[in-house]
């Protein structure tokens, strides 16, 4: 039988709102334990996992024992946001803290052929940790620059073991090229690629619980992002080798491939967590879990609507949990709109460290909200190349633009986004534009080149099709 997940709702009761909030949540939080010692931090992202893709957060059909665990041990997030729709830049608002809009990288998606990668010069999450004293390493997916110039050792990581590019086959290990690598070495070793990313894990822990310093690791599976293989298909692996699309090839997966994709990386995650306990590192450990961008084919975005590369919620919203013994209550949940680039500031806090001041986190710490504070408002943005997409969220309200269609939402009272209020409350409608435009006016502009896969944005939106109020893609980096 699947797991009884939570229901399906079809409203939500949320506090939400607007970008004063770094002050206000400050000053919300109440006064910390005393921690004999800062934590171990262990930050866990799946690739493409869809807000209810995971049994705690409404997935039916297939269990996540280890994920649920984690919430059950600690919090879920019901209004977590990605930083963008993409996978690459939602990675550069991860460790820079900021909107991915600052750098030219977190423009692209896919990254292709240029040279277009995070500065090795830029404060990161894992440089300034390092600062603070922390041990850092990366296992997984980096997916922000190519050698010679850009990597994870150029960038703040004392370790990395995992690939460079946006996604590759689970056996071969090859997008166009062999692409797994030990720090700055290619590094071919055969077996299923989830398996391998918790084994090395598990191995980076147990190296880093040695040194007697605190450590961060980010741990960014593959899984479950195309191709879809799991861990019984390498016939599958072997036979999209031989294709022309390989493995973009459009007639692969199933909900069935899908289920089996996630259930292994959820194996990974509990042996991962296994290990901490294990080692006696269970209680000084920070947790977290969550993913990328919105879910892709096979996911399940109830309750919500789109998919990754959109910027309807369904692209965006994600699950997030956090377990930290001693300091978040288990079996708890908050509706503290939050966001990919608050994870810096969070742990930097948590960690006795600071931004770099020339780099101010577009980010809010979460501290208040993990010891039990009421949620404060934020407004936050998002902009994407691919079918011009726009879009503004400020309280309750969400301003969306697809080409040339625009909306307001009240994704609260209508979190499927089907009822366009625009011309009801014109006024909400032009102040959110309004919001939109000035912060938009703060990035960097649009580079016509990236994020349309080669295609004009004519041949993009007939490539990918719209209907209704939507956008239906079929093949997502």
């Amino acid at each position: 039988m699947p797991p009884e997940g939570p229901p399906r709702p079809t409203r939500r009761r949320v506090l939400t709102g607007s970008a004063a909030a770094a002050a206000a949540l400050a000053a919300a939080a109440p006064a910390a334990k005393a921690r004999a010692r800062r934590p171990n931090i262990v930050f866990i992202m799946a690739d493409d996992l869809g807000y209810a893709d995971v049994g705690c957060y409404g997935r039916p059909d297939y269990r996540t024992p280890s994920i649920d665990g984690l919430a059950a041990q600690g919090m879920r997030f019901l209004q977590a946001y990605a930083n963008s729709a993409v996978c690459s830049a939602t990675r550069v608002g991860l460790i820079t803290g900021r909107y991915q809009n600052r750098l030219p990288v977190g423009l692209e998606e896919p990254l292709g052929a240029r040279d277009v990668g995070l500065p090795p010069g830029h404060p990161t999450l894992p440089s300034l940790l390092r600062k603070a004293g922390y041990q850092t390493a990366l296992v997984g997916k980096w997916h922000m620059g190519s050698l010679p110039k850009y990597g994870p050792l150029q960038s703040g990581y004392d370790h990395f073991w995992g690939f460079r590019g946006g996604g590759l086959d689970y056996f071969q290990h090859t997008a166009a090229t062999s692409d797994l690598w030990d720090d700055d070495r290619r590094a071919p070793e055969p077996g299923y690629l989830t398996d391998l990313i918790g084994q090395r894990a598990i191995g980076m822990i147990e190296a880093m619980s040695r040194a007697g310093r605190p450590f961060f690791l980010s741990l960014h599976f593959n899984a479950p992002h195309w191709p879809w293989e799991g861990p019984e298909d390498e016939a599958e692996s072997e036979r999209l080798a031989k294709v022309p699309r390989g493995i973009f090839a459009f007639d692969a997966g199933s909900q069935k491939t899908f289920a089996a994709m996630v259930t292994r990386m959820d194996v990974q995650i509990g042996r991962v967590l296994q290990a901490l306990e294990r080692l006696g590192l269970e209680q000084d450990t920070l947790v977290v879990f969550t993913s990328d961008n919105g879910g892709e084919r096979y996911s399940d975005t109830w309750p919500f609507t789109g998919r990754k590369t959109e910027l309807l919620e369904g692209g965006l919203r994600i699950p997030a949990i956090v377990r930290w013994p001693g300091q978040v209550r288990p079996g708890t949940t908050s509706q503290q709109v939050m966001i990919s680039m608050d994870w810096l500031p969070t742990f930097l806090e948590a960690a006795g460290g600071a931004p770099d001041p020339a780099y101010p986190p577009d980010g809010i710490s979460l501290m208040a909200a993990l010891h039990g504070a009421a949620p404060v408002n934020r407004t936050l943005f998002w902009r994407y190349l691919n079918m011009d997409q726009e879009a503004c969220r400020d309280r309750d309200f969400k301003y969306l633009k697809i080409l040339d269609n625009t909306f307001l939402f009240n994704v609260v009272e209508d979190p499927l986004e089907r009822a366009n209020l625009k011309d009801r409350m014109p006024d909400v409608y032009r102040r959110l534009v309004a919001e939109y435009r000035a912060w938009d006016a703060k990035m960097l502009p649009h580079d016509p080149r990236a994020g349309t896969w080669g295609f004009s944005g004519a041949q993009a939106a007939d490539h990918f099709g719209v209907k209704g109020n939507r956008t239906v893609t079929g093949f997502d980096d």
